[in-house]
């Protein structure tokens, strides 16, 4: 198995671009996929700085529907247009940020490899998708500003547009989300739900950034109790994009080596 970081908000080194979103490659036995695509253009300049042949790809998983997960799907679609593109049928509905719109590009809807889904779904023995997540303990204070649509009214998103990806190979288990919108927790929760047990390894944002100052007491006692509660699973947990580094920095002082920074062109595995 093999797991590289795409793009992330920050770089490996000077060679890789940082942008704000997330992309990360996979490589099982049977699969060479993505989770999410970033924002723009970068995964191809950084998977033709390591040798990555996104031609290859056979599966690409969008975990939500904002643009920053989504905006490199049209570009890898000019290399790639055969691997199945798959989302949840909310993914593709208005999303916002306020009155700024955040969602995906309405052209991705119109490629003929995308397939909507609703719900959980077993693509074969190694990935499984799931969506479903409806608890809501630390749920994440940056949620607060996002915005979907119902009944033609803007209203509080309720993230029903979020799926996670679990792999399952060599008896390992990892648990991909990109940016635990519903919260780690309980998507975690979730997981045991269907599984009876915990990951081995999550790679996902926590979405704990905050673009406008310091984080109140409020927040910062969301970021501790997460990490307080991560810190006594067996679980490795690999963060960045959304998490923030200041919530990282926090989490990292509880979780120790249990929390792993992600980078663009950093080598997971």
């Amino acid at each position: 198995m093999k797991i590289i970081t795409l793009v992330e908000n920050t770089a490996e080194n000077e060679c890789f671009t940082a942008e704000h979103g997330l992309c990360i490659y996979i490589e099982t036995e049977k699969h060479k996929l993505l989770l999410d695509t970033g924002q723009t253009d970068a995964l191809l300049h950084n998977a033709e700085k390591l040798g990555t042949d996104l031609s290859e790809v056979d599966t690409v998983i969008l975990s939500h529907g904002h643009y920053d997960h989504s905006g490199g799907i049209l570009p890898f679609s000019e290399i790639n247009n055969k691997a199945q593109i798959i989302m949840q049928k909310k993914a593709a509905e208005p999303h916002f940020n306020g009155e700024r719109y955040i969602g995906i590009d309405e052209a991705i809807t119109s490629l003929p490899n995308v397939r909507m889904i609703d719900g959980d779904m077993l693509i074969d023995d190694e990935l499984f998708l799931f969506s479903d997540i409806t608890g809501r303990r630390c749920y994440p204070q940056g949620n607060r500003k996002l915005l979907c649509i119902k009944g033609g009214m803007k209203c509080p998103d309720d993230f029903t547009h979020e799926q996670c990806l679990v792999i399952r190979e060599n008896s390992k288990t990892w648990l991909l989300s990109g940016c635990a919108h519903n919260g780690i927790l309980n998507i975690l929760d979730r997981f045991r739900e269907i599984f009876g047990t915990d990951p081995d390894y999550v790679i996902s944002g926590f979405h704990m950034m905050k673009k406008d100052g310091e984080h109140t007491e409020e927040e910062k006692a969301v970021i501790l109790e997460t990490a307080h509660e991560l810190s006594e699973m067996k679980t490795v947990f690999y963060s960045g994009h959304c998490t923030g580094i200041p919530a990282f920095e926090l989490m990292k002082e509880i979780m120790g080596d249990k929390l792993i920074p992600l980078h663009s062109g950093g080598q997971i595995l």
